[in-house]
């Protein structure tokens, strides 16, 4: 099974329950709201969020769990990898702090604790440890509408194209997720245009880690050349230090190394 998710916006009635059920599954704390945070509604506390468009529309936004995530190409220490059953998940105990991730990301979703002493990436897990005990992420469970639901990818994707067909004049005709960046595992049909989920940028049906892998295939050579560089340097400061530190020696009245 490849773990998916179902959005329909069309039945979404803006209620806000997936958004409470997230937080209280995750243990994720009350968030305050700071001036660098994005418009909407996610941050390192808030993993999923319903951002309210004109003419009574609601829409969901939380990571899409690529099929091939430019954030997992980009973590150059495997702390975000993507699961065995779809899932895109982050271990905070390998990360550098290095934010490569969020700005790999094409639907800007990681989130980074600024205001923690010991900060950490932040995002939708598709509550993979519930899923993998053979249950359901808890947005989907508490939906009233349905609007939002969740199962095998194929069998989503047979269920949205079922719905474009029996529906055409209430649906555009395109399933948000189906083929770009490679495809995701979090799916949308909608009545109205959702290209501000991605911030006006339309991508094409290319993976997005064939663009990062060449870059991030770099990054070890650059951590070396960088350590030789630093080393290099230091030895020259040394150097330069202990030469100065002669001359005035010498100015003093005495030899480097000479007693009084």
């Amino acid at each position: 099974m490849r773990a998916a998710i179902l959005t329909d916006t069309t039945k979404c009635i803006g209620c806000s329950e997936c958004v409470i059920a997230c937080k209280k599954v995750n243990h994720l704390p009350n968030d305050i709201p700071q001036r660098w945070d994005m418009n909407d509604g996610l941050s390192a506390d808030n993993w999923t969020s319903v951002i309210g468009e004109p003419a009574d529309k609601f829409v969901r936004k939380q990571c899409r769990h690529c099929l091939e995530p430019a954030c997992v190409s980009a973590c150059p220490v495997g702390a975000m990898h993507k699961t065995e059953l779809g899932p895109v998940i982050y271990e905070s105990a390998k990360c550098i702090g290095c934010r490569y991730c969020m700005m790999a990301c094409p639907f800007g979703i990681p989130r980074y604790q600024w205001s923690d002493p010991v900060p950490h990436v932040r995002k939708c897990i598709l509550c993979y440890d519930r899923i993998k005990e053979g249950g359901q992420p808890a947005c989907t469970e508490v939906c009233p509408t349905k609007a939002t639901i969740y199962g095998d990818r194929d069998q989503l994707l047979a269920i949205a194209h079922q719905r474009l067909r029996e529906n055409p004049g209430k649906y555009i005709n395109r399933v948000w997720g189906e083929s770009e960046v490679g495809g995701t595992s979090v799916l949308y049909i909608s009545d109205i245009d959702l290209s501000f989920l991605t911030y006006g940028e339309q991508f094409g049906k290319m993976p997005l880690p064939d663009a990062t892998r060449p870059a991030m295939e770099a990054v070890p050579f650059a951590f070396v050349g960088m350590g030789a560089a630093m080393a290099g340097l230091y030895w020259i400061i040394k150097r330069r230090m202990k030469l100065e530190a002669e001359r005035a020696d010498e100015k003093a009245g005495g030899k480097p190394g000479s007693e009084e």
